[in-house]
């Protein structure tokens, strides 16, 4: 089996050390997940072994030969394979089609040769053991996942060798529980053919059930790499964060009885009837499967789709529209930060007022000191590390950019702050400084609600648990003494 080896890695940008001695093996047949907080290191070293930057210093080395990677192509010809979270798909083009974008098309009398282009594509999707779907599919009418394993089976069509080693960074960020099942037994099939996968994941139940063995990243350090049967979570969070994160989330704080947020006969693309209050300094928790209507839910109390039903925030109706919404006294933090969420190319204090400039402007021109102390004042209450307003959002952290979004939703001071998958995508750090958040914005008496797919966040952050299945809660927990397993059978029971 070949071996990859980087060691005393160091990559410096102007006066920051991204990477300070890092060091990596990776071996054929095995799935080794590189752990680190955003900042840690992880995507300056991925962008040296994709030949888009150049260490410093270090070594390179494979099965004890030096490497040379200094492009993509360099790379590619190595036998790696990069799969990002973001991925590049031509909708409009078939499954066949996209397989074939970075390869010529077989051709026959100088023509395509759809034929053998179609049977290529079944070909190299049966190879990964994903059957069900059809090379002849449009790319868009297919799932995100979907759309991952395709990316994944076109590179079995390589001629000769296959690739050996698969960077997956991120990959099940945007995936719903089934599409990240199918995404784990292709890499069971890759692993089983002897080929080697990094494994770049905040989802620590993921990598703790994957993995063979993990590295983890500090400060742009080598910190351990360990067996994943030797070690523990506890372990690799105090690897990660230098630190025993043992209150990871913060007491509860008893809320009032008295309603902020009434709902009746809520209805929305496919969603209710249904109906709950949510009283001040509460946070009510929602689970439920992929297409309970949990993706729909806040969409619809923040008005960004259609809904009909009697609804009312501290005694007056609810307006219908998001701009109406937010003024009132309901803000929203969206699952999808970097296409819902932020403008990753402008400054970050220009997401942080988007929704709040008729209040920050005078004769139509916004008021800059008002508006630059608001985002100081917030980006202190949600510990945002940035050099300052004026930093582009794509330059932080995916844990400070959800802060950036946090610091827009309580830049109204909300009654009511609704959060769908609050910390995807963020590392455990981040993650304990959010939930202190959302618990600290309870003690202080806003009411939250909270859709996510993580049952641990739900149960420890959550006063009750709304279940919801076919667009209906079907139940109400107390989150206090309940256990994943009996969370989860309530899903699935009420589901059927």
């Amino acid at each position: 089996m070949p071996e990859l080896n980087l060691s005393g890695l160091v990559k410096t940008f102007g006066p920051a050390r991204a990477l300070d001695g890092a060091a990596l093996s990776l071996r054929g047949g095995e799935v080794h997940a590189l752990m680190g907080e955003n900042g840690a290191g992880k995507s300056t070293l991925i962008r040296i072994l994709a030949g888009l930057e150049t260490a410093d210093s270090g070594a390179v080395t494979l099965d004890g030969a030096p490497l040379r990677l200094g492009s993509p192509a360099l790379a590619e010809a190595a036998g790696f394979r990069f799969l990002h979270q973001e991925l590049q798909v031509v909708p409009a083009l078939s499954v066949a089609e996209n397989m074939h974008l970075a390869r010529p098309y077989p051709h026959r009398f100088g023509l395509v040769d759809w034929p053998a282009l179609h049977k290529a594509a079944t070909a190299a999707l049966a190879r990964l053991g994903t059957t069900h779907i059809d090379p002849r599919a449009m790319m868009g009418s297919l799932g995100t996942g979907d759309q991952m394993l395709v990316r994944i089976a076109a590179t079995l069509l390589t001629e000769g060798a296959a690739p050996w080693a698969y960077v997956m960074d991120e990959p099940t960020a945007a995936l719903t529980g089934t599409e990240a099942a199918r995404l784990f037994e292709a890499i069971a099939a890759l692993k089983a053919a002897g080929a080697a996968i990094l494994y770049v994941s905040h989802r620590m139940d993921e990598v703790m059930t994957l993995s063979d063995r993990i590295t983890v990243l500090r400060d742009g350090r080598h910190v351990a790499t360990r067996d994943r049967s030797a070690t523990t979570r506890d372990e690799i969070i105090r690897d990660m964060t230098g630190r025993d994160l043992t209150d990871l989330f913060p007491r509860r704080i008893p809320a009032t009885a008295e309603p902020v947020l009434s709902v009746r006969d809520l209805r929305a693309a496919g969603l209710g009837p249904l109906s709950f209050d949510v009283a001040a300094g509460e946070v009510l928790g929602v689970a439920g499967l992929s297409g309970s209507g949990r993706e729909v839910l806040l969409r619809a109390l923040i008005g960004a789709v259609p809904r009909k039903g009697d609804l009312s925030l501290r005694g007056a109706a609810l307006a219908t529209d998001p701009a109406g919404t937010w003024a009132q006294g309901l803000a929203y933090v969206p699952p999808e930060r970097r296409t819902e969420g932020v403008m990753p190319r402008r400054a970050l204090a220009e997401t942080v007022v988007l929704p709040h400039l008729g209040r920050l402007s005078r004769l139509g021109f916004i008021r800059r000191r008002a508006a630059t102390r608001l985002v100081a004042r917030l980006a202190r209450d949600v510990r945002l590390k940035a050099s300052g307003p004026d930093q582009p959002v794509a330059e932080l952290s995916g844990g400070n950019q959800q802060k950036v979004l946090f610091a827009r939703a309580l830049a109204g001071d909300p009654a009511v702050l609704l959060l769908d998958e609050p910390t995807r995508g963020v590392d455990v750090g981040a993650k304990f400084d959010i939930y202190a958040l959302i618990r600290d914005l309870a003690a202080k008496g806003n009411a939250v609600i909270m859709v996510s797919s993580d049952l641990p966040e739900l149960i420890g952050l959550s006063d009750r648990i709304a279940v919801l299945a076919a667009g209906r809660i079907t139940g109400t927990l107390p989150a206090a003494g309940l256990t994943e397993a009996a969370l989860l059978t309530a899903c699935y029971q009420r589901e059927s």
